[in-house]
């Protein structure tokens, strides 16, 4: 690293998001920061470019320093920093740092994936999703840094795009510039809720801890949108046509880029960025990370609280949650893979879930794969038909805990179980469901491939994998009313290799 030089502007502070790294390869890593000393209002840097050290180590305390060097954060990209360091050793931990001026970062732990080709071996990461922040603290993640884990998966719902309303004084989301209206538009809304929510110390604590992997889902840009069209059910101000909401999402997904370790290519202004992706760890697991808004059709018949007949997602012939291209690329994927365990990660619920109120007709949530269900079955019989060892199926977006069997035809219960769904709880957001007691006679009812569910705590997935077995911890917290709090292991659940569907261990 060069000589501490002090940079006009660069003082203590400029770190306030602190540092983060992710998508883990055999030889690399990404590493991210923002200089942002005030974070909810615009950054709070000079309007000119800054150059940024980084450096990586084999120690904590850089003695063994092997990687390093200077990466421009610019101001177009709100002083984001985006390394792509390669030429490390694979399977293996490293300490990584950045400075600008004479202000050093704190100190973060990565890992590497293991080699192409290796054998066995043992992975664990952490499941996570769904972080409402004005609804609690977030002691989840701090149960996360404390297991020091791979890696960490996160399948959406980073931040919300709500309006100021919170019972925690500390947690009132910032103002949007045009408020009332419940959406973020501008990209200056959308750094600034970025920049409130990683300043949280248990989400930096997290990323300090571990590489993440990430995708997002609607709350990252808009509830419920689809494509390029905005929430179902909006007027008046909250409507919006295709062209406008594709500016919106443009700056929601820039936004996105700006403020996450991720291995992608953006182009400012666009309303398109791909982010579906492949992660291997050596043969023992290939991870294909989906992005199911993105591409997506409209939800069937356009409930303004995504609930409808059973029957409209069963005749949405021509409904995607991928679209065309990402479906082949992940059936290929499938195809070709050699893995022990082969992981698809994504948004929402795969599994099919029906529900009946008072004897009504059975209803089900149309914005889960229950309203595109050609789709799931076309999925579900690829993951079948490739022959790929091991399926499993990894979700959020629900917040509450799930496992469940999966199979081709939901509504044949004799049929085979072909994989196992593990859908992690929210780590702060609300549970919204009737009650426990309502989904759980429902599910005795109308959904028997459903093996666990809990709904009243906040949490997450912590996953633990061999060449033998998967192993689920359901990690519940006690409470989300203070920014501390125990995790227990509420249920562990186990995959064994070669036997799909999960039991209780």
């Amino acid at each position: 690293m060069r000589a501490a030089t002090p940079i006009p502007g660069i003082s203590d502070g400029v770190f306030s998001l602190g540092v983060a790294s992710g998508d883990p390869l055999p030889d690399g890593v990404i590493l991210w920061t923002r200089l942002a000393p005030e974070p909810t209002s615009g950054g709070g840097m000079p309007l000119r470019d800054i150059e940024v050290d980084w450096q990586i180590a084999r120690d904590e305390k850089f003695a063994d320093v092997v990687r390093g060097g200077t990466q421009l954060a610019t101001a177009s990209f709100a002083h984001s920093v985006h390394v792509d360091a390669r030429g490390l050793e694979p399977g293996r931990d490293y300490f990584y740092r950045f400075r600008a001026g004479d202000v050093l970062s704190p100190v973060g732990r990565t890992r590497t994936a293991a080699a192409a080709g290796s054998a066995g071996g043992q992975l664990a990461f952490a499941l996570a999703s769904c972080q409402d922040l004005q609804n609690g603290y977030w002691p989840a993640f701090d149960a996360i840094a404390a297991d020091h884990p791979d890696f960490v998966l996160h399948v959406g719902d980073y931040i919300y795009e709500y309006d100021p309303d919170s019972d925690y004084a500390d947690r009132r989301h910032t103002a949007p510039e045009k408020p009332g209206i419940d959406q973020l538009q501008t990209l200056a809304d959308y750094r600034n809720r970025y920049g409130q929510y990683k300043s949280d110390p248990a989400l930096q604590a997290a990323h300090l801890a571990a590489p993440w992997v990430v995708t997002w889902d609607d709350h990252e840009t808009e509830n419920n949108y689809a494509g390029l069209v905005d929430e179902s059910g909006d007027t008046g101000d909250k409507h919006q046509d295709q062209a406008t909401f594709a500016k919106q999402r443009a700056a929601a997904y820039q936004a996105y880029y700006e403020h996450m370790p991720i291995r992608a290519e953006l182009d400012p202004g666009s309303p398109d960025l791909r982010i579906y992706r492949r992660l291997s760890f050596g043969d023992l697991l290939t991870l294909n990370v989906l992005d199911t808004r993105q591409y997506r059709t409209p939800q069937p018949g356009s409930p303004a609280d995504g609930i409808g007949a059973v029957s409209l997602g069963r005749d949405n012939a021509a409904g995607t949650m991928t679209g065309a291209e990402q479906e082949k690329w992940l059936v290929d994927g499938l195809r070709a893979s050699r893995s022990r365990w082969n992981v698809i990660a994504q948004q929402t619920m795969m599994a099919q879930l029906h529900g009946q109120l008072n004897g009504s007709e059975t209803l089900t949530n149309l914005d889960q794969a229950d309203g595109y269900v050609p789709y799931r079955t076309r999925i579900l019989s690829a993951v079948r038909d490739s022959k790929a060892a091991n399926p499993v199926v990894l979700s959020g977006d629900i917040h509450c805990a799930w496992v469940n069997d999966l199979r081709v035809d939901f509504d044949r219960p004799e049929t085979p179980v072909i994989a196992t769904e593990f859908v992690c709880t929210s780590i702060s957001s609300g549970f919204f469901l009737v009650s426990e007691d309502f989904v759980r006679e429902n599910n005795a009812r109308l959904n028997p491939h459903v093996r666990y569910f809990r709904g009243d705590r906040r949490g997450y997935t912590r996953v633990t994998v061999t060449n033998d077995e998967w192993r689920s911890d359901m990690r519940v917290v006690e409470t989300i009313e203070k920014r501390t709090a125990p995790t227990s292991t509420d249920q562990t659940w186990v995959v064994e290799a070669g036997k799909p569907g999960a039991s209780r261990a």
